[in-house]
């Protein structure tokens, strides 16, 4: 069975959070700073490497201004 992370599903996840970053006109150092994280914590996210949460999916949310609907479209 295939790990949740290495999924499609997961892979357009991933992408539709480096858009809303984009879109939210952040770097990834400003985007950590915003959710009190490091900037490894966001590239790692982004790279497929950490495996998000559905309470840190809202506050990534929330932070670019974006509906949870967006992300999993």
């Amino acid at each position: 069975m295939d790990k949740t992370i290495y999924t499609k599903a997961y892979s357009d996840l991933v992408g539709r959070l480096k858009k809303a970053r984009n879109q939210a006109r952040f770097n990834q150092k400003d985007a950590a700073k915003k959710l009190n994280r490091s900037q490894s914590y966001i590239s790692k996210i982004e790279s497929g490497q950490l495996r998000l949460d559905v309470i840190q999916l809202k506050e990534i949310a929330r932070v670019y201004k974006k509906s949870l609907d967006f992300f999993i479209e």
